[in-house]
């Protein structure tokens, strides 16, 4: 028997750069996106689920935008960009809410899963249109506007043993000690 709550039509859509320095800034440690993906849907139907990257051409980034696909998320991509005198940027604002615009209609729940307060004139806008409209972020480096306009806000920080990746030299045994 199908509960209501499995037939809501679920879009999670990821600012994979605010969660990454989010977690890095405030925890040192990496997000394991398919544990948020699962916190996200909360037994529901997905839909679509976009991670949004920026590509800086780093060696680790190629493997890292597979594993993001191996657990469910599709990639958009752009590459960084590098202004005269050195300056850098790479947001994905408007590619998010285009997407989330595109597919509204399709959705009874929008998941954004970032912290960023730009996103909050958005989610009145999903509202607006008759979705739900949640977020998924660290708490203490999310906006409070964007909380406000949240119909559900869930902190990952409360997840934290269970969401976070400890780094390789956190996980190995101290040499000299038994494993």
């Amino acid at each position: 028997m199908t509960t209501k709550l499995q037939q809501q039509r679920v879009g999670v859509f990821v600012d994979i750069q605010n969660m990454y320095y989010s977690a890095k800034a405030l925890y040192g440690q990496k997000v394991d996106f398919g544990k948020v993906l699962d916190i996200a849907l909360a037994e529901r139907t997905l839909i679509r689920a976009i991670a949004y990257v920026i590509r800086a051409e780093s060696k680790q980034e190629q493997s890292f935008f597979e594993s993001l696909e191996k657990r469910g998320l599709e990639i958009r991509s752009k590459d960084l960009q590098v202004f005269y005198g050195g300056a850098k940027k790479g947001d994905w604002d408007v590619g998010i809410a285009m997407d989330i615009m595109r597919l509204a209609d399709k959705l009874d729940v929008v998941v954004l899963v970032s912290g960023d307060g730009d996103f909050a004139e958005l989610l009145k806008h999903v509202k607006a249109l008759g979705c739900r409209a949640e977020v998924l972020a660290f708490g203490p480096s999310s906006s409070s506007l964007l909380r406000a306009e949240a119909e559900r806000f869930v902190d990952l920080a409360e997840f934290k043993d269970s969401l976070l990746i400890r780094p390789l030299r956190a996980r190995l045994p101290k040499p000299g000690n038994k494993v």
